[in-house]
């Protein structure tokens, strides 16, 4: 079977769907991927065919919004988010249509599987089925579907359960839909009106999930909030790590069960400052000698992490998570979705603390289902890092929920979830 995977220039859309394509590869499936040329060579790494996005929409995935410079300027919020939906996504969707045909005048595919923020897929989900191969959606952050309590999808509350809460709500998806949903509408349908196609009313998150095919969320449903889900959802699981992508450090030999392991990350999307998490949490273990100290840069040098580096910490540029997720007891992170779950796919309970992007749902997905503690904030200090790590290490509650969402994972076999989804969903 041909399958198109398609992925906007953005590493924590990309990297779960360079693991799909690996699947697909490995189980004699013939596979291409259209995304950025930056990519390119980790495409053609797995033995995929590469094909570019148009030069309009070839995104630098290091800053992809570099096309909205005034994103700059605003603070994390609503109307941040509207512009960077607006500028980076929507604005997208022409050239990304355009990329989809050439790609399939090259390579006629038989599936076509994109990430749940590629919307260049609308103009093919909204044309006729019988013009277009079978669409399947990943959701690769929280599942972009409306919530019974009113919230917005990325707004981080937690689901409402008291007449206060829900009235609440009510005005903040009033302003929501204001300062996002209405400015956003506006701009998707101008642009598929140059398609000869739309309006469409559904809210440009929603759109992909409710018009695709299937929908494979890369979860279990433990950890996303109950409401009412569209049949085309299905919970895979998550993604199994890829060994051997970096070396054992040198001083692996100390993590060896003497001491309990703290594991710090700002994952490789918003890691450009690690004085948010990565430096605050070294500073607020810096005496605690009973624990070990990891930190990851994420790819980085560990050189740009600033400040003082203590005894009991150690730094690696990258880890291979196959060795460290297994000995570690706490993981501190700002809240990626692939990493979130993939820690508790290891029994691991968390400490959370990020706002921007899709991070402020994830982290409020953390603290609701029991799995760790959400700060609530983009820099915590390290009294509050301090505090929560402890909480988390000594009551025994965080580690019992995330063995409990860890059951739900090994229930799953993703492997065989998605190839069977994609020749399902083929055959048709």
């Amino acid at each position: 079977m041909k399958v198109l995977i398609v992925s906007t220039p953005a590493p924590g859309l990309f990297n779960p769907l360079l693991a799909i394509g690996r699947i697909l590869l490995s189980a004699g499936h013939e596979v291409a991927c259209l995304t950025c040329s930056a990519f390119r060579q980790r495409v053609e790494g797995i033995g995929a065919k590469f094909h570019p996005l148009p030069a309009q929409v070839d995104l630098d995935p290091g800053n992809i919004h570099a096309v909205a410079p005034e994103l700059k300027d605003i603070p994390p919020g609503p109307q941040w988010l509207r512009v960077s939906l607006e500028r980076v996504f929507v604005d997208s969707i022409r050239g990304q249509h355009d990329g989809i045909q050439q790609a399939l005048r090259d390579f006629p595919a038989d599936v076509i599987v994109a990430d749940d923020m590629f919307f260049g897929v609308l103009p093919m989900l909204l044309g006729r089925r019988s013009d277009r191969p079978p669409v399947i959606v990943c959701g690769t952050s929280v599942l972009h579907w409306r919530r019974e309590d009113g919230a917005p999808v990325f707004s981080g509350l937690p689901p409402a359960t008291t007449k206060a809460q829900f009235d609440k709500y009510a005005i903040i998806a009033q302003d929501y839909d204001r300062i996002v949903n209405q400015p956003l509408a506006f701009r998707l349908n101008q642009v598929l009106a140059g398609l000869d196609l739309g309006p469409v009313y559904t809210p440009l998150l929603e759109s992909v999930v409710e018009l695709a095919d299937v929908d494979m969320q890369l979860s279990v449903p433990g950890f996303e909030f109950p409401r009412a889900m569209p049949a085309t959802v299905n919970f895979v699981g998550a993604l199994p790590i890829v060994p051997d992508q970096a070396p054992l450090p040198a001083w692996a030999h100390e993590l060896d069960g003497s001491r309990k392991v703290v594991l710090v990350t700002q994952g490789t999307v918003a890691n450009r400052d690690f004085g948010l998490l990565v430096a605050p949490t070294l500073a607020a273990l810096a005496n605690e000698r009973d624990l070990l100290v990891v930190a990851t840069a994420g790819g980085r040098s560990i050189d740009a992490i600033p400040g003082p580096i203590p005894a009991n910490a150690r730094l690696a540029s990258y880890l291979p998570f196959e060795w460290i997720l297994p000995k570690t007891d706490v993981f501190v992170t700002n809240g990626g979705y692939g990493s979130v779950n993939q820690a508790m796919s290891y029994s691991i309970p968390l400490v959370t603390a990020g706002l921007t992007e899709d991070k402020a749902a994830v982290n409020a997905r953390v603290a609701w289902s029991g799995v760790g503690i959400d700060l609530e904030t983009n820099q915590p200090s390290p009294e509050a890092l301090r505090e929560a790590i402890r909480t988390v290490l000594e009551n025994p509650r965080y580690r019992g929920r995330a063995s409990l969402m860890a059951e739900q994972f090994a229930a799953i076999d993703t492997r065989s979830e998605i190839l069977r989804i994609v020749a399902a969903i083929g055959s048709r």
